[in-house]
This record gives C-alpha cells, sequence and structure tokens, in this order.
C-alpha cells in the first residue's frame, strides 16, 4: 500500500506528518495538531458511507439474445457483472477480485455466442504510460488481456496487450499490444501470436461482416492510415493512403468498402488551446481489395470543419474520443457527428455523395451513439430538453425521427441495444449513484442490480441539487448546481467553490456518468451535509454548451477567460444572504486544480483557504514537459501570464496541494514550480504527495485519502475566520 509525504510550508513551520490508520485498513492522512479543528457540525453519515455504493462502467449488450454485462468498482475493486432481464434471472457477478489495489476492468468484449467475456486489465487504462500503482517490489505492470467465462471461473490470463475482439465466427480472439496485432484460440488457451507488426502503433479493430477482413489504424507520428488485413491471402492493402490522419473506419453491409474519416494535416495549436475552425474534414470510401477511395463529402469552412468525434462508450476513464464515428446504414447512407450548428449532431449523407442532412437539431449535443445491428436506428444520448441531465433517444438512421425512450428526472447514459432490440443504459439521479437499467415495455427504466446498493448507502440523506445560472465577470451566462443543506438556521454556511477539471466536461444534478466525477460529487454532497454551501461550476471550456462556449475566445494559456466565471461565482456567493462571505472555499482536480490556483492567485482576497489537485500552474512549463512547446516569444508570455504563477505576489490564502507523482497528464513539476513561488513568497501551504499514483487515481485509497484531507484542511482553514461583529 503505498503511504504518502506531507509536508507544510510558510513563514514559519517545517511541518512534521503522521500517517494513521482509518476505516478498513484504508491508510488515510493524518494532519498534524495545526491542521485540527472542530468540524463544521458532525455529518449524519460518514464518508465511507456515501462512497461505498459500486460505480458502473463499460455495459456492453451481447450480440446474441438479450443479456448485458458491465463493470462495477466497489471501493476500488473492479469485477464484470452479467444480466438477462429477459429470463429474468438476478444480475450475477462473475469475477471474484477482492483488492483495491489499483488495477481496472475495461473494454469488454463478448464472444459470437455470448459465452465469454474478454476484457483489458491494468493499473493504468488512462494512457499507455506504465505503472505501478500498488508499489510492487517486481515494478510496473503491462496491461493484459484475459478471457472469463459467462457461466464463471476463473478467468484465463491471454497475454499483454489491450483492445480485445473476437472473430465473428468465434475462432478466434485479436488483441493488440502496441505495433502488433496478436491472435489465440478464443477459449484463450494456447500462446498467442503475431497476426501482423506494424511500424506505428496500432487500434481501432474493425472485423467485415464475414470475419474475412480486418481493418486497423496505424498512427504514425505526423500521419495515420487505414489498413485492411485479409485473412485468406494473408496480405495488407492500404485505403487510400496519404500523410493526413485517416481513422473511425465502417464497412459497408457487404463487406467490399470502408468508410473513413480524413482529417488534414495541419499545423495546430497545442492543447488547451481554442480552435473553432481548420481546413475542413471529410469521409471518404475505399475498396477492401485495391484501396481506391473516393470523398464521400466535406465540412464546409467554419463551424463543424474541425472533426469533433464522439465520446467512447468507456465512462472509467473520462471523455476519450470515440473509434466509431461513422454508422453505413442498410439503405446506403453514412451517418456521422458534425458540429456545423455549433452543436454536435448526428448528419445523414448518400454513399453515393450528395448533401447532408441533420438526423437531430437544436441547441443540445449528442454524446454517445450506439448502432442496431439491423442498421436502421441510432440509440444516443443528450441533453436535449434537460441542459443539465443526459437522457436516451432514438432516431430512425432512414427518415430522422428523433424519440426520447423514458420520461424521467434521472440521468440516463451510455446506451446499448440487445441483439432482441431491448435498450439499456446506466442512469444516476441526485441520490442514487450510476447503475445499470433495461427500459421495460411500459416505457420505464428498471435497475438490473438493485441488491449492489449497501443498504447502508445514505441516498434519503443527500441533498437534490439546484440548476442555478450567474453572470460572469464579462457578461456571459454561466451554468452551475447549487448544493444547500437540509438543516435551515439562522446563521450564514461556509460556502465552497467546486470546478471540475477537463476542462472538456460537465457536471449534472446527480451523481456523474464517469467515475471520478461520481466519486467527487459524492464527496460535494458529504461537505454539504456538514453544513457547507457548494457550488458546482460548469465554466467555459466545458462540454454541454455548444462549441463556442467549449472552444471560449482567450481560454486558458491564450488569456485565462476563464477567470470570468470564476469571479461571477464569487459574486454570485457572495450576493446570498444564507452565504457568510469571509469563510469562502475553492477546491478542483487537474483543470479544476488550475481554476483553484488561479482563484487564489487572482482573488486571493475572497477565500479563506484552498485544495488544488493536480493542478496546472504554468502553462508555458506544463505544455512544453508534454511535447507540445508553445511557439513564438509573445505566445509562451502570454501563457505565463494566464498561469496562476504570474501572480503569486498577490496570492495570501492558504493552500493544500495534493499531487500524484507518477502523473503523466500533469506532471508534479507543476506542483513543484508552485511550491517553490509559495515558499519564496512565505504563503502558508500544506503538500500532499501520493507516491506512483496516476492522475485519474487508481485506487480507492487514495481518493479517500485526497478526500478525508480536503475535508480536515476546509474544517480548519474555514472554521477559524468568521464574519467580523456588526
Amino acid at each position: 500500500m503505498p503511504c504518502c509525504c506531507v509536508l507544510s510550508g510558510g513563514s514559519v513551520n517545517r511541518l512534521a506528518c503522521r500517517v494513521m490508520v482509518a476505516v478498513a485498513g484504508v491508510a488515510v492522512l493524518g494532519m498534524t495538531a495545526t491542521l485540527a479543528g472542530a468540524q463544521t457540525h458532525p455529518a449524519t453519515y460518514t464518508l465511507s458511507d456515501v462512497m461505498q455504493a459500486p460505480f458502473a462502467s463499460d455495459m456492453l449488450a451481447a450480440p446474441t439474445g438479450a443479456a448485458v454485462a458491465w463493470v462495477f468498482n466497489a471501493k476500488g475493486c473492479s469485477n464484470i457483472w452479467v444480466a438477462d432481464p429477459s429470463h429474468g434471472a438476478k444480475a450475477r457477478q462473475i469475477t471474484r477480485y477482492t483488492e483495491d489495489d489499483g488495477f481496472d476492468i475495461g473494454e469488454l468484449a463478448w464472444s459470437p455466442d455470448a459465452k465469454s467475456i474478454a476484457f483489458t486489465r491494468g493499473q493504468s487504462l488512462e494512457d499507455d504510460t506504465p505503472a505501478n500503482v500498488n508499489t510492487s517490489p517486481e515494478g510496473t505492470m503491462p496491461r493484459e488481456v484475459w478471457v472469463v467465462a459467462t457461466a464463471g471461473g476463473a478467468p484465463r490470463k491471454v497475454g499483454a496487450g489491450d483492445s480485445p475482439t473476437f472473430s465473428p465466427d468465434g475462432s478466434r480472439l485479436l488483441f493488440v499490444d502496441k505495433k502488433r496485432i496478436l491472435t489465440v484460440a478464443a477459449s484463450g488457451d494456447g500462446d498467442a501470436q503475431p497476426l501482423l507488426i506494424d511500424q506505428g502503433t496500432v487500434d481501432s479493430l474493425t472485423w467485415a461482416p464475414d470475419g474475412k477482413r480486418l481493418a486497423f489504424v496505424s498512427h504514425r507520428g505526423g500521419h495515420s492510415l487505414i489498413g485492411v488485413y485479409d485473412f485468406v491471402d494473408q496480405t495488407i492493402v492500404w485505403l487510400s493512403p496519404s500523410l493526413d490522419y485517416d481513422s473511425s473506419p465502417a464497412f459497408s453491409p457487404d463487406g467490399a468498402r470502408i468508410a473513413f474519416v480524413h482529417v488534414p494535416a495541419q499545423k495546430t495549436p497545442p492543447e488547451f488551446f481554442s480552435q473553432r475552425s481548420g481546413r475542413p474534414w471529410s469521409i471518404w470510401t475505399a475498396e477492401v481489395k485495391t484501396g481506391q477511395g473516393r470523398r464521400v463529402w466535406i465540412a464546409d469552412a467554419g463551424p463543424g470543419s474541425v472533426f469533433r468525434p464522439l465520446r467512447s462508450t468507456t465512462n472509467d476513464v473520462p471523455d476519450l474520443p470515440s473509434a466509431t464515428n461513422l454508422f453505413w446504414t442498410n439503405h446506403d447512407d453514412l451517418v456521422f457527428p458534425w458540429e456545423k450548428s455549433g452543436w454536435l449532431h448526428l448528419y445523414a449523407v448518400p454513399v453515393r455523395g450528395g448533401e447532408a442532412r441533420a438526423l437531430t437539431v437544436g441547441k443540445f449535443e449528442v454524446t454517445h451513439v450506439v448502432f442496431s445491428q439491423d442498421r436502421k436506428r441510432l440509440v444516443y444520448s443528450s441533453s436535449q430538453d434537460d441542459t443539465d441531465r443526459l437522457h436516451i433517444w432514438t432516431v430512425d438512421a432512414e427518415h430522422g425521427s428523433a424519440v426520447r425512450t423514458a420520461q424521467s428526472h434521472a440521468i440516463e447514459d451510455y446506451p446499448q441495444i440487445g441483439a432482441d432490440g431491448t435498450l439499456f443504459a446506466l442512469q444516476s439521479n441526485g441520490n442514487q449513484p450510476l447503475q445499470p437499467v433495461a427500459l421495460s415495455a411500459p416505457g420505464q427504466w428498471r435497475r438490473l442490480a438493485p441488491e449492489a446498493i449497501p443498504s447502508s448507502f445514505p441516498s434519503s440523506k443527500l441533498v437534490m441539487p439546484q440548476a442555478v445560472t450567474f453572470t460572469a465577470k464579462d457578461g456571459q451566462e454561466t451554468h452551475a448546481q447549487l448544493f444547500l443543506p437540509h438543516e435551515t438556521t439562522s446563521k450564514p454556511h461556509a460556502a465552497i467553490l467546486f470546478f471540475h477539471g477537463g476542462p472538456q466536461r460537465q457536471m449534472f444534478l446527480g451523481f456523474n456518468t464517469h467515475r471520478s466525477y461520481s466519486r467527487i460529487y459524492a464527496f460535494n454532497q458529504y461537505l454539504v451535509a456538514e453544513g457547507y454551501i457548494v457550488l458546482s461550476v460548469n465554466y467555459r471550456g466545458g462540454t454541454g454548451y455548444g462549441l463556442d462556449y467549449r472552444e471560449a475566445d482567450n481560454l486558458g494559456p491564450g488569456g485565462s477567460s476563464e477567470l470570468n466565471d470564476l469571479v461571477g461565482a464569487i459574486t454570485y456567493l457572495r450576493g446570498r444572504q444564507d452565504v457568510d462571505s469571509h469563510r469562502l472555499g475553492i477546491w478542483g482536480p487537474s483543470y479544476g486544480g488550475l481554476m483553484t490556483a488561479l482563484g487564489l492567485a487572482r482573488a486571493s482576497d475572497a477565500f479563506a483557504a484552498g485544495v488544488d489537485y493536480a493542478g496546472i500552474h504554468n502553462w508555458s512549463t506544463l505544455l512544453s514537459s508534454v511535447g507540445e512547446p508553445i511557439d513564438g516569444r509573445d505566445a509562451n508570455r502570454q501563457a505565463v501570464e494566464s498561469s496562476p504563477i504570474a501572480t503569486i505576489d498577490q496570492w495570501h490564502s492558504p493552500v493544500l496541494l495534493v499531487q500524484a507523482d507518477n502523473d503523466s497528464v500533469v506532471p508534479s513539476q507543476q506542483a513543484a514550480e508552485l511550491i517553490e513561488g509559495l515558499r519564496s513568497h512565505n504563503i502558508e501551504h500544506d503538500v500532499i504527495m501520493i507516491p506512483n499514483e496516476i492522475h485519474d487515481m487508481a485506487r480507492y485509497s487514495s481518493w479517500m485519502m485526497l478526500f478525508n484531507a480536503a475535508d480536515v484542511y476546509f474544517d480548519r482553514q474555514l472554521n477559524k475566520r468568521s464574519a467580523p461583529s456588526p
């Protein structure tokens, strides 16, 4: 079990630290007496109570029958569950992992006969960086592919790699190991052998309907290619190869052609800079035998000219782009996502070419999409008619008539279509965590595993957040969720601002559909149970509010325009009579850590304290460290001026910094750079460093460490300040 290091800086102390063992053997940071203090008031439940419910992810319908599988992560332990609602059988767990060891499960793949499931297991599914989260003396462990029988039994390890997929005839299992595609018997028995070894990094394995060919994407640095492997001839054909970026292969119903997305190579700004337009992307088709291709359609210039993929159906790792963005209908149309209107919608275009027609229309975004086996309809999640929630809709691929599947005040996302047409989804609400559901005949969502929620989960004690809007400093409307304590009191409450990471993310009026943010939602609820008011802000740069909001002017390193939303949030809270404006806190992870640091560096007088997990503190050094350096002296100067480090001399509030030291997304150099500035300006600060953890922390105990430390820190810092006497 990894321990943690706790340090304190400031004008006087070098803080000693100790680690206390808390409930259930979880290592929890115990601050020294300098961090002690009386709680706002005792909550009516514990943090462990509200964190104990399993989180559902990676739902996948079986290719035959009405079965569905998903992953439950309970207190850091991931296992596969299956259910077959058509037979009324109870959901059952088919793997038996028992430890919070940092190993995650994802990328489920059913065998064609629905008797086996292949899956990937590893300590980091967020990227290819090796991890050793559980501090094994053996060092880092690779991601591995396993197979388990749906009837139960011990899983069988197939080999090192990821992205498993069964052949349509069920005879073999393929998976990827960087530049290799490996093949093994479908049972997982025997040694995996290379099917092909490529020059680039391989992903997006896509079978032809008859199983005689396999399409894949080969990423080669400055370009990507689509190859087609022929199992009979054992040859590879490259589809209309170029020095641009091709992706998202989709076979025609007869397997003779492949459609794909073509994005022209161009010099683009580094990540986190806004980009609303570029060289238009296009859709191509090519013959699988010859590779000869032709362009079917090209995006218009302006909005929508930059390709925006759908989101992956994997929800344990936030916001991965989907490898499936084209859907070839049985009427020879291609359905695809496009932001022409400034909102991500579904469009269709004839394979022979022509004008694209909209299948969905309105000021909302289509998020996750699946295609029926008969190639006639698409099922998707969107925020249509409900800005702060997602619901499941269906649309006819030929006629474009969208229908909401069921009316509810819950959140539904990550749809799946069973082979028999049954609709599945993952559902949550304000006081119930994400759970797998099936759509029943009367048009109601039915939970598939209600028994998985512990009876001690404090559902009835959680508050229902309210949707609010406020005016940002520059006049723009900003959306947020307001959490108010149950009890009424004549005294104003301490309040905490929360900012999510990303920034391309959205918090909802309930438990989030991403695992990390579901945990964060639970922690915010706990803060409310202690008497705090919490305001969770969906600031500019986030998703759910259209292209212009996501790609906002002067965002991030281009001018930190998101600070306008932060200042507006301060003004909003100060204007509430139930808020003690002398006891405001702020916290957030990743980009939310940046927002926390910006608030403390630009509006320090407003905050009694902040908690910053894995925040960005210097845009110039951050982008250089992740391989996307900013060109030009002026642009670098602006990036630094847009960073918290630029106004460290205006920073007065105490801050708790928490950093995972194996973070490849926001390297620990960012925390070290800020700590140097805090020390040189004698600013009170405390630091928790978690050895071997990754950015999206893999261990439940690491999240509990963060939350317990943040709770204690806010308790000390916010409750030692009070409004001056009149």
